[in-house]
């Protein structure tokens, strides 16, 4: 704690996954930075702070982080359950499960000595609800929470929080890259008739992440546009498509 008439150190955030400038890791990094932190990034790829392969290399020395935004992930493997290779689900859980618990690991320790952290996980509405063709996916998704919720009940006590933010379909441009007609099709089944922004799962790290967050731990904030729930009305119309009354 600063002394009286000293400025209160800067606070330190990390945000892996953030080598695409129109990524959800990236809307993170620029959130972060206007809310005063200084933010430093890591990815597989280039163009970041650090570039590691969060699976095996050696990580760099993150003592000194004090917020961490874990959004690094593989969304790309797919498969059934009946068909998927173990290589594929091995891949899947290093980099989306493994992955994300080296890295907090890395930063945890420094947290705890300093009684202050904010950990935030990029999880997925898939780790609730499933997800056809990407069992691996999910199951990796699914293990972060259970994951966030110890981290978050062994340091309380710290000042050390760690909360998960489910995602739905993301406007990233991975996906709006996709065939008009799957886009139009998936944006049918959200109920606010649009995908989420990245700068909306960024906003809710940014709350994560403050101070005024320091009571707020162990948490699932679904950010999916209502897609995961029930749409229908009793007479079988879309509620969205009702008329004001």
């Amino acid at each position: 704690m600063a002394e009286r008439g000293e400025t209160a150190p800067r606070r330190k955030a990390l945000v892996t996954g953030a080598a695409r400038p129109d990524g959800i890791g990236a809307a993170i990094a620029r959130r972060l930075e206007a809310a005063g932190l200084e933010v430093v990034t890591l990815d597989i790829a280039p163009g970041c702070t650090f570039q590691a392969d969060l699976t095996a290399d050696e990580l760099p020395p993150l003592h000194d982080i004090d917020v961490l935004a874990s959004n690094a992930g593989l969304p790309t493997v797919f498969g059934g359950a009946h068909s998927m290779s173990l290589e594929k689900w091995k891949r899947d859980l290093d980099v989306n499960l493994t992955g994300s618990f080296r890295v907090i690991q890395a930063c945890l320790r420094g947290m705890r000595e300093r009684g202050f952290g904010r950990i935030v996980v990029i999880s997925s509405f898939a780790a609730l609800y499933g997800m056809p063709a990407q069992v691996a996916y999910s199951a990796s998704k699914a293990g972060l929470l259970g994951m966030v919720k110890t981290i978050a009940a062994e340091n309380a006590g710290r000042g050390v929080t760690a909360n998960a933010i489910l995602p739905g379909l993301v406007a990233s441009a991975g996906v709006l890259a996709m065939p008009k007609e799957i886009i139009d099709a998936w944006q049918d089944r959200i109920p606010t008739g649009r995908m989420v922004a990245t700068e909306e799962i960024a906003e809710a790290v940014a709350y994560f992440a403050s101070e005024a967050a320091a009571s707020t731990t162990g948490q699932e904030l679904l950010i999916d546009g209502g897609q995961t729930l029930n749409p229908l009305s009793v007479t079988g119309s879309v509620v969205r498509s009702m008329p004001p009354q």
